[in-house]
């Protein structure tokens, strides 16, 4: 390394799909006031497994969000029951659609899906890193932005687990869980 060369750190690039516009207009928010990299897009639920693969291709982000409205139609009963759920098969579907890009880009995709009350156990078969809600609880609107600042700004050969999380997250491991990721921080010499 000469004298002039520097060193800069490149944070993780976010894609972030929600099914509510408010929501939307507030995590964009949230993602700037903290000096992320991030897009997102206001995608109703139902949309977002036709939408994402075009908008992976086209972004090339390292972290997806996909969330939105969920929550069980039986509060209580048939949790293994993807039709017991309002939105959970669009978010699962978005995870195989995004997996998908990631076997034909060769990117290595970080991903969180669900809402509040979502199916966690088949999100995460579908092949999310982190997924909501493993006590069919609501969530809190920040814990998604919370595991994406923190994929984005840990560096690339550090492993984030849950536990690294969980006393961020509202609910802890009660609302959101996971198999947790590899950071997306890197340093470039310029």
């Amino acid at each position: 390394m000469d004298k002039t060369s520097k060193l800069q750190y490149i944070t993780g690039k976010i894609l972030h799909l929600d099914g509510d516009r408010r929501y939307s207009e507030k995590s964009f928010r949230y993602y700037q006031k903290m000096g992320l990299t991030a897009v997102v897009k206001n995608i109703p639920e139902y949309k977002q497994p036709q939408l994402v693969y075009s908008l992976l291709s086209y972004y090339n982000p390292d972290i997806l969000i996909v969330t939105g409205h969920d929550g069980m139609i039986k509060k209580g009963k048939k949790f293994n029951d993807i039709y017991n759920y309002k939105n959970s098969k669009y978010f699962i579907e978005t995870v195989k659609e995004a997996r998908r890009y990631e076997r034909n880009s060769g990117k290595n995709l970080v991903i969180f899906a669900g809402a509040c009350e979502s199916y966690f156990e088949a999100l995460m078969m579908a092949g999310a890193n982190f997924a909501s809600s493993p006590s069919r609880i609501m969530i809190d609107f920040f814990d998604p932005l919370v595991i994406a600042k923190k994929v984005a700004t840990t560096d690339h050969f550090k492993y984030i687990t849950i536990e690294d999380l969980e006393n961020e997250l509202r609910d802890g491991k009660r609302g959101v869980d996971g198999i947790g990721a590899s950071g997306k921080k890197h340093i470039i010499l310029v």
